[in-house]
């Protein structure tokens, strides 16, 4: 919110000239507290495994419903946090330790990024909990509304869609279903995707979401609605550094926004050989590995995606994190890998081979 590149220090919007989102909205965890462990404790209540001071964690029980929205960046099985990530593994096995302790009647989730369809695949349908995604598991999301003051994407287009819906329509009399039919008929560019029970698709949206004010709901209606400047999120940070290059007119500070627009791009060929050499140790071409999340392994997806991290670029630190729109395009060559049977210890054997000769 006061990032030192925000024109506009305190105010964060969602939509062209849209309020302030940020004022008034409660903030338990922010900063070096948002990180999965602390996210996956605090969903089941476990105060004592939240690693900060007084923490805040849901004490719920079993008449209890819960709604998730996530919104960060993700590849196959994974989904970032600011310094972190949240693997698909970790978050179905927290799902079904909630369910088993009664920790409530029915979860619904919402989450955003490139690939989310993968995190839900292994989502068993007897939960009472149902997901949905921004995308499918083999594809990216796509940001929208660029700023020109801000130099950035204002949100995307799911995220957008859903928010929309919600505040234009009576949720007393809308569905999960009505919304994703919703979505499925609006979105252009990605696939948004459900898993899980589907018979919760049957419930009012307001079980979950308090309904909005019927001014709300007219002004919104009255409000003509349109998403622009839909762009992969794989493509947003080239983007971004393009657009800055176009507007900047000091001659010395374009030039090191060349050069760093340069180094990105040889970032970006670096880990594509890096990903191809690994596959072809497994008689693979890139392209030609077939998806099917349903046979993964989220245990050996987990232990190859952070071995991978660690061993040939780290993209939790910030210098580097920006590698990580490009690397995250490529993890379903491990997904794909993990699902043909491929032992994680053998796949972790070739990325310390590779990364050693590059």
């Amino acid at each position: 919110m006061y990032y030192h590149a925000n024109p506009y220090p305190g105010t964060i919007i969602n939509k062209p000239n849209g309020l302030n989102v940020y004022a008034g909205v409660p903030k338990d965890y922010t900063g070096e507290d948002v990180t999965p462990e602390n996210f996956l404790a605090a969903l089941k209540g476990d105060r004592r495994a939240v690693k900060k001071k007084n923490p805040k964690v849901i004490t719920s029980g079993g008449n209890d419903t819960i709604f998730i929205y996530l919104a960060d960046h993700g590849g196959s099985g994974i989904f970032t946090f600011p310094n972190s990530t949240l693997h698909a593994h970790d978050f179905i096995e927290t799902i079904k330790e909630m369910a088993r302790d009664n920790k409530f009647s029915k979860m619904v989730i919402y989450m955003e990024s490139c690939h989310s369809g993968s995190m839900f695949t292994k989502l068993p349908n007897d939960l009472h909990v149902y997901a949905v995604t921004a995308a499918r598991a083999d594809e990216s999301s796509y940001a929208c509304y660029f700023d020109i003051k801000r130099e950035t994407f204002l949100s995307d287009e799911f995220s957008a869609l859903w928010m929309c819906y919600m505040e234009a329509n009576d949720l007393d009399n809308k569905t999960f279903r009505d919304q994703f039919s919703y979505l499925q008929e609006e979105m252009t560019k990605s696939h948004s995707g459900r898993f899980g029970d589907m018979k919760m698709g049957e419930h009012p949206i307001s079980e979950f979401v308090n309904n909005t004010p019927r001014r709300v709901r007219d002004e919104t209606r009255a409000q003509r609605f349109a998403l622009t400047h839909l762009t992969s999120n794989h493509e947003v940070p080239f983007k971004i550094l393009e657009h800055r290059i176009r507007t900047e007119t000091h001659t010395g500070r374009r030039q090191r926004l060349k050069r760093k627009h340069e180094a990105l791009r040889q970032a970006k060929a670096q880990i594509e050989g890096t990903v191809e050499a690994i596959s072809q140790q497994f008689g693979f071409k890139h392209d030609d590995l077939d998806e099917d999340y349903c046979k993964m392994d989220l245990r050996a997806l987990k232990s190859v995606a952070e071995h991978f991290k660690a061993t040939c670029f780290d993209w939790d630190k910030e210098e580097s994190f920006t590698h990580f729109h490009i690397a995250s395009s490529h993890m379903h060559v491990f997904a794909c890998l993990c699902a043909h049977g491929v032992a994680a210890e053998r796949i972790i054997e070739v990325i310390t081979k590779v990364s050693r000769k590059r």
